[in-house]
C-alpha cells in the first residue's frame, strides 16, 4: 500500500508556501467535512472498493439461490426416504422456487454491473430484505408435531443468519446497513402477525421475544463490518496519496507495474500515475532490483527531456518511503491503437498515414536527443482528444529507452547483458541477433509493424511461441499488406511499410523525420481531414459528462 507522501529524490514535494500540507493535521484539513447524513451514501468508499463490493453482491445472490435450492430439494428427499415429520403448508412448497426466481437474476445483474455500483448496492439492500422475508415465510409457516400431537414451533430464526451473511460479503455504509437489517429481521414478526390474522396458532408475546430477540442483536452486529469498512475507506484514501496527487482508480496492471487515475489535490488536474512497487522490483528473474529501478528512472528522465507534443508529458516522478517508484503523466482521453483496431477493425489508409506521421514526430524528437524507444507497438501509441483536436497521437512508455550507441555508448550497458528487450511481434532482426548497433532505425521497423497491424488487423508474422515469432522476424519475408486485408492499400503506402520492414537497417528510411515526410507526401485517394476525424469520434467515442 502506498504510504503518505514523504518523498525523496528528484520528485520530492516542494517546500515553502506552495508545498502540500503533511501529517495527520494536514490530512484532517484536506478532508471534506461530512455530516451524519453522509453515512447514508456510498461516497466514503473509493471507486474501486465500491466496484469490488458490488461484484461481491453476485456471490451473495449465488449463495442465496443455492440455499433456496437446497430448501426446495431436502423436504422432497426426506418424504421419499420416509423420515419427514414436518407438515409442509402449500405456501412452503412454493416459497423456495419463488425465491430462487427472485435471487437468480441478481447474480448476472451484479456480474455485468450494468448499473452504477452505488445503485447496485442499494438494490442489494432491498434484495437482502426480500430474501429475509422469504426466510421468515418459510420458517414461520412450518410446524412440526411431536408423537403426542403437540404443535411445536421452530425456535431458530434464519433471517439473522442471512443478514449477517450479507453484511460480511457486501458491506454498506453503517446507517444504511442498520436501517436495512432492522427491517429485514422484522420480517419474522410480520409473518407471525399474518399467521395470527389467518387464525393460525402462534407463539405468545413472551415466546416471540425470546425467539427473535437475538435477531435484532444480529442486526446490530451486522453494522460492525460496515463501520470497519467505512473507517478503512478513509484510511485507504489517505494512504493513496503521492506528493500532491491522490490516487482515485486503478486503470490497469501489468508485469512491470500499475497505472492509476489520479488528481492533483489543489489544482484539480487529472493525471495518470505509474507505480512500480518494491515487490515487483525484486521479482524479475535475472534483473536485479537496482537495475530495474534504474530502468524506470531512465524512462522518467528520458520522457521529461523530450519536447514533441506527441510524446506523453511527464509531470513528476520519485520514490516514496516504502520504495515504490512512480511517475506522474498527463491523463489521456482515448484508447491505444491495439484497442482501436481490436474494437473497430483495420483502419483506412488515409487515417493510418495521419496517425503514423504523428508518431514519427515524437520519434524524430527522441532520436534527435540520442534516444531509441525500443518498444514501439500499438499498445504504446495512444490516440486521444487533446483540447479541441481529436485523433491526436501520444507515444507512451519509454521504459525500454536506450541511448543511441554512437551518442552515449556507456549508457547502453544499463540494460542487462544478454537480455532481449521489447515485444517479439514488433522486434527488428538486429535487436534479436545483436549483430547491428542500436539506433533509431530499430524504432522504424517496429513502426512498420504497427502500420501493418493498422492496415490489416493482423501481425506481420503469425507464430504460436515467442521464439518462433523472433525467428520469423529474422528469417521470413513479410507478405504485402494488400494481400492480408480487404481494404484498399495504396501502392505508395504499401511500399513505405515494406521499406520499414526491411531486414537490413540500411534499406529502411534514413530517419523518423524522413519517414514522416514520405508519409505526408504519399499519394492517397483521399485525406483524413479534421472533419472526418471529428465525425468518427462523435460516433464512436462521444464526450461523456
Amino acid at each position: 500500500m502506498i504510504g503518505p507522501a514523504k518523498l525523496r529524490g528528484p520528485a520530492a514535494a516542494p517546500s515553502g508556501p506552495a508545498a502540500a500540507p503533511r501529517g495527520p493535521a494536514a490530512a484532517d484539513a484536506r478532508a471534506p467535512r461530512r455530516g451524519p447524513l453522509a453515512l447514508l451514501g456510498h461516497s466514503s468508499l473509493p471507486a474501486d472498493l465500491l466496484q469490488d463490493a458490488a461484484r461481491r453482491l453476485s456471490v451473495c445472490a449465488l449463495i442465496c439461490s443455492l440455499t433456496w435450492g437446497v430448501a426446495f430439494a431436502l423436504p422432497l428427499l426426506a418424504r421419499r426416504a420416509g423420515v419427514a415429520k414436518a407438515i409442509m403448508t402449500p405456501l412452503q412448497h412454493w416459497i423456495p422456487p419463488i425465491w430462487i426466481a427472485l435471487s437468480a437474476p441478481m447474480f448476472p445483474l451484479a456480474r455485468s454491473q450494468r448499473l452504477p455500483p452505488a445503485r447496485l448496492l442499494d438494490l442489494g439492500l432491498v434484495f437482502m430484505i426480500v430474501n429475509a422475508l422469504g426466510v421468515a415465510l418459510y420458517i414461520n409457516c412450518q410446524t412440526s408435531i411431536d408423537p403426542h400431537g403437540t404443535v411445536i414451533f421452530y425456535g431458530l430464526s434464519y433471517t439473522a443468519f442471512s443478514v449477517l451473511l450479507y453484511a460480511l460479503i457486501v458491506p454498506s455504509p453503517p446507517l444504511k446497513m442498520l436501517v436495512a437489517t432492522l427491517i429485514a429481521v422484522s420480517m419474522d414478526f410480520v409473518v407471525v402477525g399474518i399467521n395470527r390474522l389467518r387464525g393460525q396458532q402462534t407463539p405468545t408475546g413472551t415466546e416471540l421475544f425470546f425467539r427473535f430477540a437475538w435477531s435484532y442483536v444480529a442486526a446490530l452486529i451486522a453494522v460492525v463490518p460496515s463501520q470497519i469498512v467505512s473507517r478503512l475507506s478513509s484510511e485507504v484514501k489517505a494512504a493513496r496519496e503521492l506528493g500532491a496527487y491522490q490516487l482515485l482508480e486503478l486503470l490497469g496492471r501489468g508485469g512491470m507495474g500499475e497505472v492509476w487515475r489520479a488528481r492533483h489535490r489543489m489544482l484539480a488536474r487529472p493525471a495518470a500515475i505509474k507505480l512500480v512497487r518494491p515487490e515487483v522490483l525484486g521479482s524479475t528473474p535475472g534483473l536485479p532490483a537496482q537495475a530495474l529501478l534504474r530502468r524506470f528512472e531512465r524512462e522518467a528522465q528520458a520522457t521529461a527531456a523530450l519536447h514533441s507534443p506527441h510524446t506523453i508529458e511527464l509531470f513528476d516522478f520519485g520514490i516514496d518511503d516504502e520504495g515504490t517508484f512512480y511517475y506522474v503523466m498527463e491523463f489521456l482521453d482515448g484508447m491505444d491503437l491495439e484497442t482501436l483496431v481490436a474494437r473497430f477493425g483495420p483502419l483506412p489508409a488515409e487515417r493510418v498515414v495521419h496517425l503514423l506521421a504523428q508518431a514519427c514526430h515524437s520519434l524524430a524528437d527522441a532520436h534527435h536527443a540520442g534516444l531509441v524507444h525500443r518498444d514501439i507497438k500499438p499498445a504504446n501509441l495512444y490516440v486521444c482528444r487533446m483540447g479541441l483536436d481529436v485523433d491526436f497521437v501520444k507515444v507512451l512508455d519509454f521504459g525500454l529507452v536506450k541511448w543511441d550507441a554512437d551518442a552515449h555508448a556507456e549508457q547502453t550497458r544499463v540494460t542487462m547483458e544478454g537480455a532481449t528487450s521489447g515485444t517479439p511481434a514488433y522486434m527488428p532482426p538486429e535487436a534479436i541477433t545483436g549483430d547491428a548497433p542500436v539506433d533509431g532505425r530499430l524504432d522504424l521497423y517496429a513502426l512498420g509493424c504497427v502500420a501493418y497491424w493498422l492496415l490489416t488487423g493482423t501481425l506481420v508474422f503469425e507464430a504460436d511461441t515467442p521464439m518462433k515469432m523472433l525467428l520469423a522476424h529474422v528469417q521470413r519475408q513479410p507478405a504485402p499488406p494488400s494481400q492480408r486485408t480487404e481494404l484498399p492499400v495504396p501502392p505508395a503506402l504499401e511500399e513505405i511499410v515494406l521499406a520499414c520492414l526491411q531486414k537490413d537497417p540500411g534499406k529502411r528510411p534514413a530517419s523518423a523525420l524522413a519517414l514522416r515526410e514520405m508519409l505526408l507526401a504519399c499519394a492517397l485517394p483521399e485525406r483524413w481531414t479534421p472533419q472526418r476525424a471529428q465525425q468518427w469520434w462523435e460516433l464512436h467515442q462521444p464526450v461523456t459528462a
